[in-house]
């Protein structure tokens, strides 16, 4: 199990059998896959500012982007999280990446 879902486990003790149940009967998914699958938006949505920035980067870095159009991609996505956190400037957002 990965560091994330241990952290999303730990603070959400909760085993979600309701929201579970629903995909069971609403999908084609096994009651396995369907914990899974509640599991990995949990730790998608528990994920800290800092972990998608430097995630973000390195996805977009590794697809060939330039830092310049990374960073400004980055700030443009941050707002549409599922909390959204506060407006970072680009400089913050490369102090996050490189410390």
């Amino acid at each position: 199990m990965t560091p994330q879902y241990l952290r999303v486990l730990e603070r959400r003790p909760s085993s979600h059998d309701d929201l579970i149940d629903h995909l069971v009967r609403s999908t084609a998914l096994q009651r396995g896959e369907a914990a899974r699958v509640v599991l990995d938006v949990l730790a998608y949505f528990d994920e800290r500012t800092e972990e998608f920035v430097r995630r973000r980067h390195r996805e977009l870095q590794s697809g060939g982007l330039a830092n310049t159009e990374i960073f400004e991609r980055i700030a443009a996505e941050l707002p549409y999280r599922a909390v959204a956190p506060p407006e970072l400037s680009l400089r913050q957002l490369r102090r996050i990446v490189y410390g």
